[in-house]
């Protein structure tokens, strides 16, 4: 961008959190921030300001997601702060909240800085670090939370290792309370979820393909488990990468009911269901956690995203090398990248009929900022 700014005219600006969707300019100030947005500013900006002409284009705010993996430090062989910053322009996030689940694991004031000091050297998105909720991750003892949100970590969570211990969970919704930061959670049951020894989701399609299953039963009674401590303790419970109608069913009666309970669904969840033919390939690309799931699954997340029982729409952007994809179906990592399709995925609900436009852009940018008290999502001066 030129150190004078930068005149964007004649595109639709999309921006939910004004309640803008109309033909406008957009105007950039020399430092990069918004400075207005309206029709007809060309008259408003000095002459010297260079002006482009975005006519039929379509100008959103930046995306926020609240899951991503960039495995820095620790994994650099699977993803960097600097190249998952990297993808996440390309798919036009402009600020991503990363996971704890590197080596050393983010539950120092220390890990923090370091992931904040390396996305600052990489001058992309914004990367925000979520901090993990136990020492190690292992679910045993509280981590030195405050020490983290003082060196930058906006939530907390152990990723993909649920909270078992149904008092240390209490306890950390209450400390998270009194930080004023959220807790987020992956929600699986151990036991039901046989400790992990499962490859997809539990039905008829896992009985055929001869792959132990997991049933949405894990998911659910966690869901259930911890909005009752939710209530309890006040705390913000987020659920993550929500992927049962039970789950749905119970978030919407439990926000009914005035409880500080937020959740997220990963585009691939909205998009793909247990009857795909890549699983049918045992292709590990299509094994994620959680698994896909059924396809009455899949609309009841499409509704409680139409509806706003989800909140919003978060990649779990999850990177992984050759070396533990390309294996037997049980044996390959969960995951795969998310932050260069989130946007065209969504927009497959959009022309489905399934999403209307606002609500597809808004799960992606002023949805997730809010609930993260973030200052992001949004086309407002400034």
């Amino acid at each position: 961008m030129s150190h004078r700014g930068l005149l964007l005219r004649g595109a639709r600006v999309i921006d939910p959190a004004s309640g803008r969707d109309e033909v406008a300019d957009l105007w950039i100030t020399p430092e990069g921030t918004v400075g207005d947005v309206g029709p007809r500013l060309a008259g408003q900006v000095s002459r010297s300001v260079p002006r482009e002409d975005v006519t039929g284009q379509w100008l959103l705010p930046g995306f926020v997601d609240l899951h991503v993996h960039l495995r820095e430090p620790g994994h650099e062989y699977k993803e960097t702060v600097e190249s998952g910053a990297g993808a996440a322009v390309a798919g036009g996030f402009t600020t991503v909240c990363c996971m704890a689940n590197t080596q050393p694991i983010n539950d120092t004031g220390s890990v923090t800085r370091y992931i904040v000091e390396q996305a600052r050297r990489a001058d992309l998105a914004r990367v925000l670090p979520i901090g993990a909720v136990t020492k190690a991750m292992a679910g045993k003892e509280l981590a030195e939370m405050a020490d983290m949100v003082d060196q930058g970590a906006v939530a907390f969570s152990d990723d993909g290792l649920p909270i078992m211990d149904a008092h240390l969970m209490r306890r950390a919704l209450e400390y998270t309370a009194m930080l004023g930061v959220p807790l987020v959670v992956h929600e699986e049951d151990g036991c039901l979820a046989k400790h992990g020894r499962w490859a997809m989701n539990e039905g008829a399609r896992s009985t055929e393909l001869g792959l132990p299953g997991l049933p949405n039963a894990a998911e659910d009674v966690m869901v259930a488990r911890d909005v009752v401590l939710a209530e309890l303790t006040g705390g913000h419970l987020h659920v993550a990468h929500v992927s049962t109608a039970g789950a749905v069913r119970m978030i919407r009666d439990a926000k009914a009911r005035g409880v500080h309970v937020t959740a997220e669904v990963a585009p691939h969840h909205l998009a793909l269901t247990d009857e795909d033919e890549g699983i049918g390939r045992y292709d590990t690309n299509f094994k994620m956690s959680p698994p896909l799931r059924a396809a009455a699954d899949r609309d009841a997340l499409i509704a409680g995203l139409a509806d706003g029982t989800i909140d919003c729409i978060a990649t779990d952007h999850a990177p992984h090398s050759l070396v533990e994809k390309q294996v037997e179906f049980e044996l390959g990592s969960c995951g795969v990248v998310g932050l260069e399709t989130a946007w065209g995925v969504t927009m497959k609900l959009v022309r489905a009929d399934r999403l209307t436009l606002q609500r597809a852009v808004e799960a992606l940018t002023v949805a997730p900022a809010r609930l993260f008290g973030l200052p992001s999502g949004t086309l407002a001066a400034g």
